[in-house]
């Protein structure tokens, strides 16, 4: 257990940060997920219409750091592969 206060503050803050990040890493493999399940259906402009919306999680989450913005180009590389991909 923390003994000082700043520790125990620290303490705190490291639950609260880590339900928000836990939630917005929620949010993306959602996302993703959500992808997914568009591309299996096989229509395109459905499939498309929510790689944009993803995109647009994918990014957020990067840009604050809950995934590395390499991991995030592969994600969206890989997507809109297999949405191009669809016939």
């Amino acid at each position: 257990m923390a003994n000082t206060a700043q520790a125990r503050k620290r303490a705190r803050q490291s639950v609260a940060l880590n339900k928000h990040n836990s939630s917005l890493r929620s949010m993306l493999r959602t996302a993703i997920k959500r992808v997914r399940t568009a591309i299996e259906t096989g229509d395109k402009s459905v499939a498309a219409d929510i790689l944009q919306k993803a995109t647009s999680v994918i990014d957020r989450v990067a840009d604050k750091n809950i995934i590395h913005k390499n991991k995030a180009a592969r994600h969206k590389s890989r997507l809109s592969a297999a949405v191009k991909a669809l016939a």
